[in-house]
Formats: C-alpha cells, sequence, structure tokens
C-alpha cells in the first residue's frame, strides 16, 4: 500500500517503515546476520530484541544507521545504561563510539549517565552469553480509600488535590514558577505547602500521591525540568530527595508516617485515562511545549519505563529538523508538539509576526484554522499523520488499544482533525492496529481525574 504522507512534509520517512524496509532488504539480500541487542536499565531489568541485519562488510553503513536510530528509541522509552550487542563487530564499534562523552550521541551518554548515576556502557557480548530479557510491572493507582493527597506539580502551576474516598473535597492551583530559580528550596516550600493545605482541608493525611515532570526513579525526580535552573552538581542530592522530604516534614507535622509515591506526569495521565475509560493499554500523548507520554498496560499496571517520547526518532530522514537541546533529527518534539506547528507554518508560507512567543504563535495558527484557512487546517492535517506513523512505531514496544491525546495543541477545531487524521491514516496503513482507537480526555477526566489518579497512587 502506498505510503500516505504529510501533505507539509512529503520527506517524512516514518521509522516504522524505514525498519520494516530495512528488514525486507535484508531478507532479500542473502547476506543476512543475526544481531541482538540487550539494554539494562535500574534494578537488572533488561529489554532485549532480536534483528536480522546485513552481514559485516556487506552493508554496514546502512547496519550502523538503523541500529543507531533503534536504539536510540530504546533509550528513550525504557532507559538503559548498559547496550549489549551481540552479532556484529562493526555495529559494536559504532555504537560505542557514538555513545559516548564525545560521540555522537554524547547528550545521550550524559542524559542516561544522570538519570541512573553511572556511566553509560556499551559492551560486546555473544549470541550465547547476551543478557535475556528481564521484564517487570508495577501495581499503581487505584487506591481511593481514605483521606489522600494528589499533588500535580507543572512548570508554570502546581495542583493539589485533598481526597477523601475517592471524592475531591478540595483542589487549588496556585502559579509558581520553577523552571526560573536557581534555589531548590523555592520548589521544596512551594511542594509543602500545597501538601499543608490540603492536609489543613482534611485533618490528617493516609497517603501522598505525586505527578511531576521528569524521570522518575525509585520516588527521586533524576532528570526534571521543573530544576532545569538548579546547580546540579551543587543540589543534585536535595532535588533527588525533595518530594519524600517534604512529606516527612508533613510526617512530623501530623505525628506518623505518611506513604508517598511520585511518578512522571505522563504516566499518571495515562493511569487517569484508565481510571476513566476502565480499560488498559493506554499510551497518552500530551502536545504542548514538547511532546509528553505515558503509559499504563492492558493491566493498569506501570512497566518502570521512562517514556521520554519527546526524543525518540520517528522520522528516520537525515535532514529533518534538529532538536535545539540534544542536537538530533527527527525526535518527537518536533513533530507532536507546538514546534510542529510553527514548524509546518513555514513550510505552508504562513507568515507570522516573529515577537510573538511560541504559545502565541501557535494560537495565531489555530486562530487562522477556526476561521477556515486551508493551509492552516493542512498543518493540523500532517500532524495527524506524523501521529499516525508515530504510533504504529511506538507499537512495536507497548501494546496499545487506546491513543489519549491532549494538550494546546489539541484545542479547538486542530484537535479534531489530528485525532480524525491519525485514527483514519493507522487503519488504513496497518491492518494490524485496527483496534487501537484515538481520544481526547473526557470533561470528568480534564476536571477532577488527574487529581484522583495522582491521589491514588500510594499505598495507605
Amino acid at each position: 500500500m502506498k505510503m500516505i504522507k504529510p501533505v507539509l512534509d512529503l520527506e517524512f520517512k516514518p521509522a516504522v517503515i524505514e525498519l520494516r524496509e530495512f528488514n525486507k532488504e535484508v531478507i532479500e539480500s542473502g547476506h543476512s546476520n543475526r544481531l541482538i541487542i540487550s539494554i539494562k536499565r535500574n534494578k537488572g531489568y533488561i529489554y532485549s530484541r532480536e534483528f536480522l541485519i546485513f552481514e559485516d562488510g556487506y552493508n554496514d553503513e546502512r547496519n550502523i544507521f538503523i541500529i543507531e536510530r533503534f536504539i536510540k528509541t530504546v533509550l528513550w522509552i525504557c532507559g538503559g545504561y548498559e547496550i549489549y550487542i551481540a552479532g556484529s563487530k562493526k555495529v559494536y564499534e559504532a555504537i560505542k563510539e557514538a555513545y559516548s562523552p564525545t560521540g555522537s550521541r554524547a547528550f545521550d551518554y550524559d542524559f542516561m549517565s544522570t538519570v541512573y548515576e553511572t556511566n553509560v556502557k556499551v559492551i560486546e557480548s555473544t549470541i550465547e552469553d547476551i543478557p535475556h530479557e528481564i521484564s517487570a510491572e508495577f501495581s499503581i493507582g487505584g487506591h481511593l480509600e481514605g483521606k489522600r493527597i494528589g499533588f500535580d506539580a507543572g512548570g508554570s502551576d502546581r495542583k493539589v488535590s485533598a481526597v477523601v474516598d475517592g471524592k475531591v473535597i478540595y483542589s487549588e492551583e496556585k502559579v509558581w514558577l520553577p523552571k526560573l530559580n536557581e534555589d531548590p528550596n523555592y520548589q521544596f516550600d512551594g511542594i509543602f505547602d500545597s501538601f499543608y493545605t490540603a492536609y489543613q482541608k482534611m485533618g490528617d493525611v493516609d497517603a501522598i500521591g505525586v505527578s511531576t515532570a521528569g524521570v522518575i526513579i525509585d520516588n527521586k525526580p533524576m532528570v526534571s525540568s521543573l530544576f532545569i535552573k538548579v546547580d546540579k552538581k551543587k543540589h543534585f542530592e536535595f532535588i533527588k530527595q525533595i518530594y519524600i522530604n517534604a512529606a516527612k516534614k508533613l510526617e512530623s507535622i501530623v505525628g506518623h508516617q505518611i506513604p508517598i509515591e511520585v511518578a512522571n506526569d505522563g504516566d499518571v495521565t495515562a493511569l487517569a485515562g484508565s481510571i476513566d475509560l476502565k480499560d488498559g493499554g493506554i499510551l497518552g500523548i500530551a502536545m504542548g511545549t514538547s511532546e509528553a507520554a505515558g503509559y499504563v498496560n492492558e493491566d493498569g499496571n506501570l512497566l518502570g519505563w521512562i517514556s521520554e517520547l519527546a526524543f525518540a526518532p520517528i522520522d528516520f530522514n537525515k535532514d529533518a529538523m534538529k532538536d535545539e537541546w540534544s542536537g538530533d533529527y527527527g525526535v518527537g518534539c518536533k513533530y507532536l508538539s507546538q514546534d510542529a506547528v510553527i514548524k509546518l507554518a513555514k513550510k505552508a508560507n504562513i507568515e507570522i509576526d516573529e515577537s510573538l512567543t511560541l504559545a502565541e504563535k501557535l494560537k495565531y495558527i489555530q486562530k487562522l484554522n477556526e476561521e477556515g484557512n486551508e493551509l492552516a487546517n493542512q498543518i493540523f492535517e500532517s500532524i495527524g499523520v506524523y501521529l499516525a506513523y508515530a504510533v504504529a512505531y511506538y507499537a512495536e514496544f507497548y501494546k496499545i488499544k487506546h491513543v489519549l491525546i491532549l494538550g494546546r495543541v489539541t484545542s479547538g477545531k486542530g484537535g479534531d482533525t489530528i485525532l480524525k487524521v491519525a485514527q483514519e491514516t493507522l487503519h488504513k496503513q496497518f491492518k494490524e492496529y485496527q483496534n487501537i482507537d484515538f481520544s481526547m480526555p473526557s470533561e470528568y477526566m480534564r476536571r477532577v481525574g488527574q487529581s484522583i489518579a495522582a491521589a491514588s497512587l500510594a499505598k495507605k
């Protein structure tokens, strides 16, 4: 079947299509070889995948390109710090050079080394000795009994709810500016203020659940945009313990231990969707300043993956726009975010006042779309195509039944277009994914669902 192209980005090379074409090329070449990749993350969990690639010396450049893109994807979906490669010395040597402090993937090396507090290693193995997959899933959320605090730490506001036996009895939202503050006591004081406010409304606390931006390992934010201005070397230990210590401070007031569970905000969104839909297998994708994501499996559990899809490549076109932070091309944050809208507006030759902020530029395009501007509509149609192929690629990793889309890019008419085009494109192009449906959060979820999901994270 002929590929459906984004009307404003005809050079788009979807990762899922490129992988499938590579596999076909290898089989047809008569020069195939087994390759196994195993990537270890915290607590010894391992993601493993076997490929057929070209034998060494036949088409090394193609092998290295595809496998490097796949390894990067695994790192940003699952996480990891030890990359085992068996079956190709050429691929091993190239990946070892790329994922190093001075290699082409130095950003990824540094990020994952920070998250796991150990330097990323690329290790050559044999087919016989390479570590096998060790998967995990964690039952989290759904605990609604008692008096609970649900806290949501955003980049521009912090929300807290007092939840008693599953009902929100009080909720407040306060403006804060964590991304602009260098002193982590600013963030700590804000977190504790929200905790204490909710406690006062209930008179006691049985559990605290936190939804926060960032990569969370064992209730600790290892990397988070909320602390982007804070000196990491000087305050890293303080930041890691910030939610745990805020809970301990509240414990000293209430006089007993308070269980706390901290989760990535994308995972909490997916959990809220699971509660709302009464089903699992939910991938939540928020298209805002960047691309944020979370996932709960078919049993409503988390996998312990980082799901930082903003940095997972979905376009294998080497000439695609680069992300300013990571320095890499084709990654999700340039396709499923407000940056995508602005990028495509330029391709559509829509003039935008450069003095506007990114959010104002998005609103301008959305206004044009609401007024019936066809070029503006093509922007959201193109994003819908991006989303369809991205979901098909994500489905190589996640078992998906529902895709929940949200974020400011999905507001209004443009959001409806993205939803419609994404579902139609996915179902036309991939028969195996006919069961995946796309939806937006219900009014219930937007109003109180996230608060309840956050509050339900910890066991009493």
